[in-house]
């Protein structure tokens, strides 16, 4: 093997360095690194104390000019503007003030704001009280109507004549107590009169021919058979006096009272009749409840409606008065304690945004909701009579700004 260099192999093998070596050359590379020291020109020892002293003075200037000059001035100036004796008013007036301020930022102060529902305070299903088939209907979707108007008509046949049949048996009654109140007629007391008497003169006659009889018999000239007819004959004739007799007098005494109660009744029970067939006749005509618009119309001529049929949710149309309307929105529980029967509020319908209406916390429902943990609230608003049912209409979303301070009494 062929050696380059003339060194033995182990002298080329360079030493590593030790520890103290390694620190040595470590300590030389921050030396290096370090910048050069900068060289400062010595500063007079007397400036900060004169710093010192003048920031005191300025200090104790100021205090100065805060604590004894000011107030010193407002007095004087007190006392240019009030003549001796008169107290100063300036403290009241800033109570006043101030008071005004407050109550004016509670006013204006926002403490909630949620949405809702416009709905119609008072809306109306409008049913028919009587069954029959329209005939005519005067109503559409929109329209407005005044109270007593017409709505819709029956077919009022069946009741027409039931009204009629009703009238004249309350005239037969009518008639019939009127003739027993007033009595017997003098004419009808003389002829019971002339009755008796007529019966009187053939008894006389009868009795007479009875006597005779009689003594025929006794002297056995007259048969059985005559005396028993004459013996009928006779006795029937006493009897006949004898009704005649009560005749005149009850024709006399007049009617009893009981009868005269009994016709009364009758004439009642007739007048009775007489009502409610007119009211059937008169319900024939759907009139208007209130002052409203038409929302929704569920009839068409032509159709039958039954009365029984449209209580509860089915009705001939929906009516509501669109100047009385009411926000209806649930607040949640935890927010509930902001909300206050009276309360100021504004509210602004989300088809309308740029509209604002005032209103009015009207009532707090007495349950609340346990699915949303709400408690329903109504706001009633107030709506110009020239904008009812233009921009507010029932079901629209709103949002209801509600205010810390109660709305004006009107």
């Amino acid at each position: 093997m062929k050696v380059e260099d003339d060194r033995p192999l182990a002298a080329t093998i360079e030493r590593p360095p030790t520890p103290a070596e390694r620190a040595t050359k470590l300590s030389e590379r921050v030396q290096a690194l370090r910048m050069p020291p900068i060289e400062h020109e010595p500063r007079p020892a007397w400036l900060p104390w004169t710093l010192c002293a003048a920031l005191s003075l300025a200090t104790a200037w100021l205090g100065y000019l805060v604590f004894v000059a000011a107030p010193s001035r407002n007095v004087s100036q007190a006392a240019a503007a009030d003549p001796p004796g008169t107290p100063s008013e300036a403290e009241p007036q800033g109570i006043a003030a101030s008071a005004k301020t407050a109550a004016s930022a509670k006013e204006q102060k926002v403490v909630l704001e949620s949405k809702g529902y416009i709905i119609a305070a008072h809306q109306i299903l409008v049913s028919p009280k009587v069954s029959g088939m329209v005939t005519r209907l005067t109503i559409e979707e929109g329209t407005r109507v005044k109270k007593g108007d017409i709505l819709a008509e029956l077919e009022d046949v069946d009741y027409r004549t039931d009204y009629n049949r009703y009238a004249a048996e309350l005239e037969t009654s009518r008639q019939k107590l009127l003739e027993l109140e007033r009595g017997n007629r003098p004419e009808e007391i003389a002829q019971a009169k002339a009755q008796l008497l007529e019966a009187e003169a053939q008894l006389t006659q009868l009795e007479a021919d009875w006597k005779r009889m009689q003594q025929l018999r006794k002297n056995n000239v007259a048969t059985a058979a005559d005396y028993d007819a004459m013996r009928s004959k006779y006795w029937g004739v006493v009897r006949q006096v004898e009704r005649l007799r009560f005749a005149y007098s009850l024709m006399e005494i007049g009617p009893r009272k009981e009868k005269i109660d009994a016709a009364r009744a009758d004439v009642q029970n007739a007048e009775s009749n007489v009502e409610k067939a007119k009211w059937k006749l008169d319900n024939c005509k759907i009139r208007s409840p209130i002052t409203g618009t038409i929302l929704k119309k569920n009839a068409e001529e032509g159709n039958l409606v039954n009365a029984i049929a449209f209580s509860g949710s089915v009705s001939l149309c929906e009516l509501a008065d669109l100047s009385d309307l009411e926000v209806d929105l649930t607040v949640q529980e935890r927010d509930i304690a902001r909300v206050f029967k009276g309360q100021k509020c504004k509210v602004r319908a989300e088809a309308y945004p740029e509209r604002v209406y005032d209103g009015v916390v009207s009532r707090l429902m007495p349950i609340a909701d346990r699915s949303k943990g709400a408690i329903p609230v109504r706001v009633k608003l107030t709506v110009p009579r020239q904008e009812e049912g233009v921009y507010l209409k029932p079901e629209m979303g709103a949002i209801v700004t509600f205010y810390g301070a109660a709305a004006p009494r009107t």
